[in-house]
């Protein structure tokens, strides 16, 4: 089953499931927001301001970071940040929501052609955790910078990862349907498990900057949420 999920695509191509070595976390998360950039019409002053913001992320966190800081290494004014966001967390959210296109975008590239819910499963959670261990500044900003806030619930960032949760549902409720997966777990709950474990997982790797192996993580996760979801056949 083939899965559209209402996005333009880039000059995105998919990836091998072979485990890259990490790279820089700007470049990555520059080099994705500039590809989704070229396909909108934001002003050069706007594009500074973004890749201005990432760079400094990927050396300090959030709550250290000041508009005049932004505006100095994009090499504009500071009223210009204020022009192009509310304020520096509505910039955090646009910086987070332009890569989450590229992140769903990407995904779906990854499930093409890919038959069987456990397989789709397995690819999701390789390519989730890919993400996170060849895009820091993104993982970082996920993970520690916005969830605190309550804001974030209510913004068009939000509703993007809820799109992401959204496949993932689809793919549980569709092996359920097919005979793959236990029908007696609900799939929400499926989904959190996944979700969780990833993120469990990951999480002080991207706090302390510690190598993440995907095709590692991916194959142990995989055995240990598989044989609990997996339906016996007779």
């Amino acid at each position: 089953m083939e899965r559209s999920f209402g996005f333009e695509k880039g000059k995105n191509m998919a990836r091998s499931e072979n485990a890259a070595k990490p790279r820089d976390a700007t470049v990555l998360l520059g080099s994705a927001l500039a590809s989704n950039l070229k396909n909108k019409p934001y002003p050069p002053g706007r594009i500074k301001i973004a890749k201005a913001f990432i760079s400094l992320l990927e050396q300090k966190e959030f709550n250290a970071i000041t508009t005049a800081e932004i505006a100095r290494n994009a090499g504009v004014t500071e009223a210009l940040i204020y022009k192009y966001f509310a304020d520096k967390r509505g910039l955090l959210h646009q910086v987070l929501e332009e890569y989450l296109e590229q992140v769903l975008v990407q995904f779906e590239l990854d499930l093409k052609g890919i038959k069987g819910a456990l397989n789709q499963m397995r690819k999701l959670i390789w390519s989730h955790i890919h993400v996170y261990a060849n895009n820091r500044v993104f993982a970082k900003i996920l993970f520690l910078e916005v969830r605190n806030h309550l804001d974030y619930y209510n913004s068009e960032t939000y509703g993007l990862v809820k799109d992401y949760s959204k496949i993932l549902l689809d793919i549980i409720e569709e092996g359920v349907q097919d005979g793959e997966i236990r029908d007696d777990i609900p799939a929400k709950l499926i989904r959190q498990v996944v979700f969780g474990s990833i993120e469990h997982v990951c999480l002080t790797s991207v706090i302390f900057r510690r190598e993440i192996s995907p095709d590692e993580l991916t194959e142990d996760l995989c055995k240990f949420i598989f044989s609990g979801i997996e339906k016996k056949q007779p």
